[in-house]
């Protein structure tokens, strides 16, 4: 009886672990790292689509949560400029949690801390 009680317990442990995996996963995945340049901007929405290496033109809204880095807010993104973004899926499309620029010349990395040079940051990367 006791053995059966352990497998039980030890079964129901592993069942609770695995759904905390599986309900973890979707806010993970609902983070995506986009590279591109800023084709169009609208300040009545406060939002800006940007064009990706393969093509896609990505709308993405900025709100008070947005962070800009080494970029003086929504204001200052303009077309032609080249930018990094990683932005969340909502029922209402993207919107963006980070923003800066692409790194600027010089070797290594770059000056962005997501692998420098374009490099692919991996699944939700774009």
């Amino acid at each position: 009886m006791t053995s059966r009680r352990s497998a039980l317990l030890a079964t129901t442990a592993l069942a609770a672990a695995l759904m905390v995996g599986v309900l973890a996963l979707p806010a993970q995945a609902a983070l995506r790292h986009i590279d591109g340049t800023v084709v169009s901007k609208s300040s009545g929405d406060r939002s800006f689509r940007i064009s990706t290496q393969n093509g896609n033109r990505v709308p993405i809204r900025v709100n008070s949560n947005t962070q800009f880095e080494r970029i003086a807010g929504f204001g200052a993104l303009h077309k032609g400029m080249r930018i990094q973004v990683d932005a969340q899926r909502t029922d209402n499309g993207l919107v963006a949690k980070h923003v800066e620029p692409q790194g600027s010349g010089g070797g290594g990395s770059g000056g962005d801390d997501h692998g420098g040079g374009g490099a692919d940051d991996g699944p939700n990367h774009t």
